[in-house]
């Protein structure tokens, strides 16, 4: 089993139709999908006392989402530099190499599945039946 703890960088094609169609599901915008193929994030994961961390940051910014096992927290889906989709996540953790955030944004819910290797991490990100799977490799 490999802990969540650490920092990814984005290995799959920002350009993916399916990432496309996901954050189009969601709610982004033309102009801001678009600045999003240009991006390779950088995922960090950490937790400390219970508290757990995931930052994202891209060329165009960064964003953290800080969030306890089982509590609702307000989240943002970024894709680009001007808009943000505002929602709501509950973050759970079914197994020691998976964390799974719940995701309503609109009225609407949705998943984010993280798996972890020890070489990295592959996350499944579904909302109205479009689904898109990310992969990154660990680097820390």
């Amino acid at each position: 089993m490999s802990s969540p703890v650490g920092k990814y960088d984005l290995l799959s094609d920002p350009t993916d139709r399916a990432w496309d169609a996901f954050l189009s599901a969601v709610g982004v915008g033309d102009a801001d999908r678009e600045a999003g193929t240009m991006m390779k994030p950088t995922v960090e994961i950490a937790v400390t006392d219970g508290k757990w961390s995931l930052k994202s940051r891209s060329e165009m910014g960064s964003q953290e989402t800080v969030f306890t096992l089982g509590e609702k927290v307000p989240t943002r889906l970024d894709a680009g530099p001007t808009e943000g989709i505002g929602g709501t996540s509950v973050f759970t953790r079914p197994a020691d190499d998976k964390l799974v955030e719940s995701i309503t944004v609109g009225g609407q819910d949705g998943q984010i599945t993280r798996e972890f290797s020890a070489d990295g991490l592959t996350a499944t990100f579904s909302f109205q039946g479009k689904t898109a799977v990310r992969k990154y490799k660990r680097i820390a």
